[in-house]
């Protein structure tokens, strides 16, 4: 996928990934991720079996790390106050996490970071596009946000299963803002048609975000530049 033009000077960079449950692959996934020199790395749909491997690769690297269920984020800062974020909606399973809050201690100043992987969009014969889920789980990431102090700087990182335009997701899009290059789109991998996984921001701009190349997953990492 084509970059946008070079937006100038940045602080920071982050990598968002959905790196699949099905992948073979989790150095593949490092080795792709780190190529854009991230500062911090947030992976979907880590599983028990490969975890180990990502935390391993990505030791020397970014030695600062939390997971919460599937969720985890990888960072060459220090990290503080991690925990689970409740995005549940009420019919899943008590063992779906898919949401974490950490404060990254960067040296531009603390940034609040929040992990998050909204529900699928699933089609079903009686209902057509089901949104329940996933409109659910933002609207209860939307109030997790909407909670932090005004003053923070803060980002959304994950997959939100939605691009920036779709209704569903405005109790998260509201609060913080992206970069909308046209070229940025994540899913599905082999070609991709649209931008569900995203890097936003409040306190800082996300001046440039691009894909990276396929890793073995069905999306696409998405890299984004951001400046304080």
């Amino acid at each position: 996928m084509l970059p946008s033009a070079d937006p100038g000077p940045h602080e920071f960079t982050v990598v968002q990934h959905n790196v699949s449950d099905e992948n073979p692959a989790p150095y593949r996934v490092v080795r792709v991720v780190l190529g854009a020199e991230p500062d911090l790395i947030a992976l979907e749909e880590l599983t028990p079996s490969r975890l180990p491997a990502f935390r391993s690769a990505l030791a020397a690297t970014h030695p600062h790390h939390t997971t919460v269920g599937t969720v985890g984020l990888w960072s060459r800062y220090p990290l503080a106050d991690s925990g689970a974020v409740d995005i549940r909606p009420r019919d899943a399973d008590e063992g779906w996490e898919r949401g974490l809050r950490t404060l990254v201690r960067s040296p531009h100043g603390e940034v609040v970071t929040y992990v998050a992987h909204l529900p699928s969009v699933r089609i079903r014969a009686a209902e057509g596009y089901a949104t329940g889920w996933r409109d659910e789980s933002a609207r209860r990431l939307g109030r997790a946000v909407a909670a932090e102090p005004a003053h923070s700087r803060l980002l959304i990182v994950g997959d939100l299963n939605g691009t920036v335009d779709d209704r569903g997701r405005r109790p998260v899009t509201s609060l913080v803002h992206g970069e909308r290059s046209r070229f940025a789109f994540s899913w599905p991998a082999r070609l991709p048609l649209a931008r569900i996984d995203h890097v936003l921001a409040r306190g800082a701009v996300v001046t440039k975000t691009w894909t990276l190349p396929e890793t073995g997953s069905d999306h696409r990492p998405v890299a984004a530049r951001l400046r304080f």
